[in-house]
Order: structure tokens, then C-alpha cells, then sequence
């Protein structure tokens, strides 16, 4: 069952689980997300709450693995909770997996934008979110590629220089920033190892190289800088 507040969880078999804080301002989805989660013996709930700014106080105390958020709620909306929670400049960020059901694809945009590593639908199903809050846990991000090319490519003309710079100034190789505008188009390492004729493990080690040259934390913060640098049309 769902852990109290500040008290640690047993660990699952082969290790410790990871520790969940699930916030939404809805008790029946809130308890349902909860429900699900608990039942899986590698997960576990630390924490619930009904607004954004319970969030940013619980996870500084509860220091959970992933924060599954909303984003309308009271008080602190799911945005700015991540933002805080998550966002530039935070000196312990948590991994925060956007949970809604609203398909706008300004919330998409602006949760990642605030630092979300993740974004899914309320109605996807179960298995879909275990795996979401399994995959963000490990560094990974999590969005669905056709939702990548459409809300970031929509948004694009806003969030691009007005100049169109040209990737001149980007401390990539020429095959790192062939690599990353292949990210950005919402390819997986399996495709674009496909589609550059090199092994995936060859791909991961130019993924890592990338995300390492340019300071970001994921793959979702690298399709948001190809986009912002003109890298994408």
C-alpha cells in the first residue's frame, strides 16, 4: 500500500523500488494512478497530493524517484510545479513524467519546456504509464515521436531565433548534429542506426556525446534545442 509521508518503502525483489509521487487534484484518479503503481512489485508510491505546490513540498522532503503531475490543478499548476521542480537552475531536480487529459499541445510544449521528461494522456493504458514512470526513472525521456514532430514543430517559429541560425556555432561534429536533427525528427537509436547504416551501441555513445557537449539532460531537451536552433524545419 501507499507509503506515509517520509516513511522509506520496502524494496522490491532484486533492489529497491522506484519511489513514486503521484499528484493530481482528482481523488478517484489520483487513487487509481496510485492503485496501479503500488501493485507493481518495482514501484512504489511515497506520496499523493491535490496540487502543485504540495508537489514541489512533498518531493523535497520525500525525494521520490519520479513525480507523476498534472497539469490543472489549484494553488500551483502542474506546470509551474515542474518547472520548480525540474526546470534550469535547480540544484536537485527531480524527474517529473506529465500525466493529463488534456491533448493541447501547448501543455505538451510548455511542461517540457519547464523540464518534464516525460508527457502521456490519462487515457493511456496502464502498462503505458508503468512503463513511462520505468523509462523516465532510468534518464530517459518519454514522448511519442508523431507528438514530437507536431507540437514542437508547431511551436517552432516561436521558440526558434528570429536570425534562423545556422548550426555553425554548435559544438557538434557534422555526424553528431546529422545525429541530433534525426533525434529531433522523433527517430529511436534502433531507426537511426538504421538510417545512418551504424550499430546502436554506436548510436547511444553519439547521444551521449551530444547530450554531453550541450549541457542537456535528455533526448526530449535536445529535440527543444534542435527546434530553438533552426536545426528543424
Amino acid at each position: 500500500m501507499t507509503a506515509a509521508e517520509g516513511e522509506p518503502v520496502a524494496a522490491a525483489p532484486g533492489g529497491a523500488p522506484i519511489r513514486v509521487l503521484v499528484c493530481d487534484d482528482q481523488v478517484l484518479i489520483r487513487t487509481g494512478l496510485a492503485t496501479i503503481i503500488d501493485a507493481q512489485p518495482d514501484l512504489a508510491v511515497a506520496g499523493e497530493c491535490g496540487d502543485g505546490q504540495a508537489a514541489v513540498d512533498l518531493a523535497g522532503r520525500l525525494r521520490p524517484d519520479v513525480v507523476v503531475m498534472d497539469v490543472r490543478m489549484p494553488v500551483l499548476d502542474g506546470i509551474e510545479a515542474t518547472r520548480r521542480l525540474a526546470g534550469a537552475g535547480v540544484p536537485h531536480p527531480v524527474k517529473v513524467l506529465v500525466v493529463t487529459t488534456f491533448n493541447l499541445d501547448e501543455y505538451v510544449y510548455e511542461a517540457l519546456r519547464a523540464g518534464a521528461s516525460g508527457f502521456l494522456l490519462k487515457d493511456a493504458p496502464p502498462d503505458r504509464l508503468l512503463h513511462g514512470i520505468r523509462t523516465v526513472a532510468t534518464g530517459a525521456a518519454l514522448l511519442d515521436p508523431d507528438v514530437t514532430r507536431r507540437l514542437v514543430g508547431r511551436y517552432a517559429a516561436r521558440i526558434r531565433p528570429a536570425d534562423g541560425a545556422a548550426a555553425d556555432d554548435i559544438p557538434l561534429t557534422p555526424r553528431e548534429l546529422e545525429v541530433l536533427r534525426l533525434i529531433a525528427d522523433g527517430l529511436s537509436n534502433s531507426e537511426i542506426a538504421g538510417a545512418l547504416v551504424i550499430s546502436p551501441e554506436t548510436v547511444k555513445t553519439f547521444v551521449s556525446r551530444i547530450l554531453a557537449k550541450l549541457g542537456l539532460r535528455d533526448r526530449v531537451q535536445a529535440v527543444v534545442y534542435a527546434y530553438r536552433r533552426g536545426l528543424v524545419l
